[in-house]
């Protein structure tokens, strides 16, 4: 155990020192070096699924759903139906997403994360009008200089790119797998603007439907979301398997009835002690879990009457653990602080 002050890094002393050097490897939900999108892990996926999994989940018994839980996922598999998942931060919303992607081998989970200003249009595609008008520009000037290359038709393509929405919709024998992440911090408008696409499973780019047929084929080259070249054929996307959509809430609002009449809906309670030690063990190894496991309990007692996530719980047995500081009650009490304390 680190002697009082020997685990700060930064010392507030004023006087520069090569302290960083002694930094400790990053907690595994915090670890972005090694690979991006374009170089998948051995589970196909691009490493987000350790950092919501757990890096050492092979050491830990995973958390198995109850009965509801399954039951409602498998519905939405089965339907081909959006599964609405509701519960408090930390509840293991986004989580549910990966698990299903990993142990069915869908690949990457293609994430939406929802802001105040999300749009439809930014989960189906974007398109560049001001890299393409320069471009056109550029060619102009080109060939008014006598040099080729004159911009074609089939060049659209080249500046659309799908977003996690569209690329879900591509066709393909398998499904991917869809997590529109905090829907609840939308705007009014786009749970009604999702209903069409989610219930047809298909949608228009209009920047290629009216040069479809200019198109070799009638087809386009555009980029997914995971960085690859696709063809999009007469100006449309339309999904074969229809993707298994996980949109989270944290219940900060109602959503409209069409809405809720397309999606399956499942809510999650608190966890327990054994899920969270679980989710722990999966995350920090079993040691941590075992040296954790009163920090554990002290967050379930408050966690009765106090809005708490289970992300901070990590975050202060991984610190209290890894840097083991004098006054770790102390330092896990300032790291899980209550969400709805007043402001």
């Amino acid at each position: 155990m680190s002697e009082p002050g020997e685990w700060l890094i930064y010392r507030g002393a004023g006087e520069p020192h090569e302290g960083i050097e002694q930094l400790p490897p990053p907690p595994p939900w915090r670890d972005f070096a090694g690979r991006g999108a374009s170089e998948p892990d051995e589970h196909g996926g691009d490493g987000s699924a350790d950092r919501r999994l757990g890096g050492h989940r092979h050491l830990a018994e995973l958390h198995r759903p109850g009965a509801e839980e399954l039951e409602m996922i498998n519905a939405a598999l089965y339907l081909r139906r959006p599964l609405l998942v509701t519960g408090s931060p930390g509840a293991g919303k986004s989580t549910l997403a990966h698990s299903v992607a990993h142990e069915l081998g869908l690949g990457r989970v293609l994430r939406w994360p929802i802001v105040s200003r999300s749009t439809l249009q930014d989960g189906l595609y974007h398109y560049d009008a001001i890299a393409r008008l320069q471009d056109v520009q550029i060619a102009a000037h080109s060939a008014a200089a006598g040099v080729t290359g004159v911009e074609s038709a089939e060049s659209v393509g080249s500046y659309i790119r799908l977003g996690p929405l569209g690329t879900a919709l591509l066709p393909s024998d398998r499904p991917r797998v869809l997590l529109i992440d905090e829907l609840d911090k939308s705007d009014i408008d786009l749970p009604n603007d999702l209903l069409n696409v989610l219930e047809e499973g298909e949608f228009a780019i209009p920047e290629l439907e009216r040069i479809t047929d200019r198109l070799p084929g009638g087809e386009a080259e555009v980029l997914d979301d995971d960085g690859n070249k696709v063809k999009v054929r007469g100006g449309r996307v339309q999904c074969r398997s229809f993707p298994f959509v996980v949109l989270t809430s944290n219940g900060e609002r109602d959503f409209p009835a069409p809405l809720m009449r397309r999606c399956i809906h499942l809510e999650l309670g608190r966890p327990d002690h054994q899920r969270l030690a679980t989710f722990v063990r999966a995350h920090l190894g079993d040691e941590a879990a075992r040296s954790g496991d009163d920090l554990i309990a002290h967050f379930l007692e408050r966690s009765r009457s106090e809005l708490l996530a289970t992300d901070q719980l990590l975050n202060a047995i991984y610190l209290t653990d890894a840097a083991a500081p004098a006054g770790r009650d102390r330092l896990a009490d300032l790291l899980i602080q209550r969400l709805d304390r007043p402001r």
